[in-house]
C-alpha cells in the first residue's frame, strides 16, 4: 500500500475509500507504517475532517484491530455509558450495578484520568484489592453472572486505538471531532452492545468549553453509534462546577455508595441551608450525582424499550435506586473483581483517609454564586490526585469534599470545602488557591440547569 498517496489524498480534501481505511488502520496496527507518517495522516485529517461514511469505516476498522467481546443470546440487552469527563463525574460507578439491577448486562469498558479529568479506573484503584484489568474471557464470564463489570480495556481490545491516541497526544491532533468520536466509538462497539448514552460535558473544566461544540461532538457520535447498529442518544451536561459533593479518586467512591446507600452519610453531618435544594437529608447533598444518575438510567430503559417514557423510566430507576438491591450488586461486583470487602468497609467508615485535612471558610454571609470546577480540578491534580504524564503516579486519598455548590446560602465561617493531603504545607497551598474557587453574592444567583439539552436518534 502507498500510504503516502492516502497522505496527499487527504491533505487535498479528498475522500478516502472503506478499503484504503482499513488498510492503513491495519498495517499500522501491525507496525507496518511508521509513527511520523501516521501522524501526518492525523494532521491531514484534523484540517480536512472527515465524511460520515469515513467516520464509520475508520471506527469499525479500530473496533477490528483486536478483539470484540461476545456474550451468549440473553433477554437481558447489554448497555453502556461514556462520559466524555469532569470534575467530580463519577456517575459510572453507582450506575453499573442501578443498571444490572433493572435487568440490563453492563460491560463497562472505562479509562484513567490524564491532567484534571478523574478517571474511572484510578477511583476504583483506591478499594483495597479490587482489579481493574481482566481478560476478555472474565469480562464476559462477570457480566453474564453478575450484570456488571467495570474494568479497563484488555491488550488485544482496540489496539489501533491505543496506537493513534497516543501519537495525537503527542501531534496536536487531540481536539478532532472526528479522531475524538472514532476514538470512543470503536471502544464501545467492541462491547457489542444494545443501546449506549453518552454524557458530553461543556464548560469551565470540560474537554468542549461551549456547548455549541458539545452539540457537535454529540451529534456526530449519536449519528455514528447508529449508524454502526447501537442505539444511541447523548444528553448534554454542565461542567463549570463540580458533580457532587467531593471530587478525588477515594473520595469519589465514597460519595459513590452514598449514592447507592444515603445511610453511610448521616445526615447530622450535612445541613445545608439551599434554595435549590428541599430536602435535608443525606441523599440530597449530592442531587446533581443522583439526577444524573437515574437520567442516564431512563434513557436506557427507553432506548431498550423497557419503558414507554422518560417519566415511568425514571420513576422506575428511582424506585429501584432505593430498594437497597444496587448497593447489594456494588458488593457483589468488588468481589467478583477481588476486593477485600472488609478492609473496604472499614475505609469506607473513616472520616477521611489522608493524613491532614483543613477547611475553607466563607468570609461572609450570602449565597454560593460560583464553584469553578476547573481550578477545583488544577488544585486536586496538583495535591497529587491526578497526571500530569502517563506515568505519574497517583495518591488516592487526596482531593476535596463537601463543597459548597452555586445557589445555596452560607453564613459567615461557613465551610465552603475540605481539603485532604499529604501534609500540612500542601494543605494551606491548596486552600489559598481554593479560595478563588468560590464566589459569595448578596442574592440567589440563577442556577444552571445541570443536562442542557437531549441529543436522539431512536431506531
Amino acid at each position: 500500500m502507498n500510504f503516502l498517496s492516502l497522505i496527499e489524498s487527504k491533505r487535498e480534501g479528498k475522500t478516502l475509500a472503506p478499503n484504503q481505511i482499513e488498510n492503513f488502520v491495519r498495517e499500522f496496527t501491525a507496525g507496518k507504517i511508521p509513527d511520523y507518517q501516521m501522524a501526518a495522516m492525523l494532521m491531514a485529517i484534523y484540517f480536512r475532517g472527515l465524511t460520515t461514511a469515513e467516520i464509520t469505516a475508520l471506527t469499525l476498522a479500530m473496533r477490528d484491530s483486536g478483539d470484540v467481546l461476545k456474550f451468549p443470546r440473553d433477554k437481558r440487552p447489554l448497555v453502556d455509558k461514556h462520559s466524555t469527563g469532569g470534575i467530580g463525574d463519577k456517575v459510572s460507578l453507582p450506575l453499573a450495578p442501578l443498571l444490572a439491577c433493572l435487568g440490563f448486562r453492563v460491560p463497562m469498558i472505562s479509562g484513567r484520568g490524564l491532567g484534571i479529568t478523574g478517571g474511572t479506573l484510578d477511583k476504583l484503584d483506591s478499594i483495597p484489592g479490587f482489579k481493574t484489568l481482566l481478560p476478555a474471557g472474565k469480562i464476559v464470564e462477570q457480566v453474564q453472572k453478575i450484570g456488571c463489570v467495570i474494568c479497563g480495556q484488555t491488550d488485544r481490545m482496540v489496539p489501533a486505538d491505543k496506537k493513534i491516541y497516543a501519537l495525537r497526544d503527542v501531534s496536536g491532533t487531540v481536539p478532532s471531532i472526528p479522531l475524538i468520536t472514532t476514538s470512543i466509538l470503536s471502544k464501545k462497539l467492541a462491547e457489542n452492545l444494545d443501546a449506549l448514552v453518552l454524557d458530553v460535558k461543556f464548560g469551565a473544566a470540560a474537554f468542549m468549553q461551549t456547548k455549541t461544540d458539545a452539540r457537535k461532538l454529540a451529534k456526530a457520535m449519536v449519528a455514528l453509534g447508529n449508524e454502526c447498529g447501537v442505539n444511541t442518544r447523548a444528553i448534554l451536561t454542565n461542567m463549570d462546577t463540580p458533580l457532587g459533593r467531593a471530587a478525588g479518586n477515594w473520595l469519589e467512591v465514597k460519595e459513590s455508595v452514598a449514592c447507592l446507600d444515603p445511610s453511610v452519610l448521616p445526615a447530622s453531618r450535612w445541613q445545608i441551608k439551599s434554595s435549590q435544594f428541599c430536602r435535608q437529608d443525606a441523599s440530597s447533598t449530592f442531587a446533581d450525582l443522583r439526577s444524573l444518575v437515574l437520567d442516564c438510567a431512563a434513557h436506557l430503559l427507553v432506548q431498550t424499550r423497557k419503558a414507554k417514557s422518560l417519566v415511568a423510566a425514571r420513576k422506575r430507576a428511582e424506585d429501584c435506586l432505593n430498594s437497597g438491591a444496587p448497593r447489594k450488586k456494588w458488593d457483589e461486583m468488588l468481589i467478583a473483581q477481588g476486593a477485600d470487602l472488609g478492609a473496604f468497609n472499614k475505609k469506607l467508615a473513616l472520616d477521611h483517609t489522608a493524613p491532614v485535612v483543613v477547611e475553607l471558610k466563607a468570609e461572609k454571609p450570602g449565597f454560593v454564586s460560583r464553584c469553578d470546577a476547573r481550578l477545583i480540578g488544577e488544585v486536586i491534580r496538583d495535591l497529587g490526585g491526578g497526571r500530569l504524564t502517563k506515568e505519574s503516579a497517583i495518591n488516592y486519598d487526596v482531593g476535596i469534599d463537601r463543597l459548597a455548590k452555586p445557589g445555596e446560602a452560607v453564613q459567615k465561617n461557613s465551610v465552603l470545602a475540605r481539603i485532604h493531603a499529604a501534609g500540612q504545607s500542601q494543605a494551606e497551598s491548596a486552600r489559598a488557591r481554593l479560595r478563588a474557587a468560590f464566589e459569595i453574592s448578596a442574592k440567589p444567583p440563577l442556577v444552571t440547569r445541570l443536562v442542557a439539552e437531549i441529543i436522539t436518534s431512536l431506531r
